[in-house]
């Protein structure tokens, strides 16, 4: 009878640390999912609202150029600094739309604080979502400016559903994913470069 209680507790026992590893399984996995399910994808891959804006961007395959730049510009440090920030991200398909040799041109390090420019001209201060941005376009009548790190200025408006982004030269670019959160900001992915004077 001794040896059968004993091995009751045992299976017991053995059952409910079992059960408690499923369950603290359970728990990690609903966490992982709450992290990056109001996030959207972007480039095929999660994005978390835990990692900074750098981690997230290297696993986005429709980044690549960008990441590179950053690399290129030394602006990586930067990134992955406190912030906030508010980065419009261009494609690789955003950068391809440049006239040919341009990236390879930027990224020589000759031409560093030209390509340093450029990136922080997609950059703004602060964290500012979809709602921010919609919120400061109707205070502005329709027309939000908002100042980038760069010291440039950029113009937000509406086109339908749009948002859409015009640079200092008059070219537009138009975000394609909005509000992808980050540890440090905020990103909105764009389909164009935006240039500064």
């Amino acid at each position: 009878m001794k040896k059968f209680t004993l091995s009751l507790v045992f299976a017991v026992g053995m059952f409910a640390m079992g059960s408690m590893a499923v369950v603290a399984q359970d728990k990690m996995d609903k966490m992982d999912k709450m992290e990056k399910s109001d996030n959207p994808m972007v480039g095929g891959a999660a994005m978390y609202k835990t990692k900074d804006i750098v981690d997230n961007a290297v696993n986005s395959a429709d980044h690549t150029t960008l990441v590179a730049a950053v690399k290129a510009a030394g602006l990586v440090d930067t990134l992955k600094s406190k912030g906030p920030f508010t980065v419009f991200a261009p494609t690789n398909a955003a950068f391809d739309k440049l006239p040919a040799g341009t990236v390879d041109t930027l990224v020589k390090p000759e031409n560093k604080a030209t390509l340093t420019k450029i990136l922080t001209y997609h950059v703004v201060a602060g964290n500012m979502d979809s709602k921010a941005i919609a919120k400061a376009i109707k205070k502005g009548n329709g027309t939000a400016s908002l100042t980038t790190v760069a010291g440039g200025m950029l113009k937000a408006s509406m086109s339908g559903s749009d948002l859409i982004l015009t640079d200092e030269k008059g070219g537009t670019s138009k975000v394609t994913i909005a509000d992808v959160k980050q540890s440090n900001g905020v990103i909105h992915v764009v389909d164009t470069v935006l240039m500064p004077n």
